[in-house]
């Protein structure tokens, strides 16, 4: 399987100070990609309850603030 977006792993030998590139292999390449999808649904889900915290402010009349206030 051909990658159509090639992606590049640096190792990085702290001892000797070598740096290798070398291209991710079909594996490693579709590890990545399935990371990048969990991130991208961590980042929905918390900008969905971000939306839901501040319709909820809204509803209540009150700010973020003064939220903090109460719950204090």
């Amino acid at each position: 399987m051909t990658n159509l977006i090639t992606q590049i792993i640096r190792v990085h030998d702290v001892e000797t100070g070598e740096i290798i590139d070398r291209k991710m292999d079909d594996f490693e390449f579709a590890e990545y990609e399935k990371d990048k999808k969990a991130v991208a649904k961590a980042q929905l889900e918390e900008e969905k309850k971000a939306m839901a915290k501040a319709a909820l402010f809204d509803k209540l009349g009150i700010t973020v603030e003064e939220a903090v206030l109460l719950l204090s």
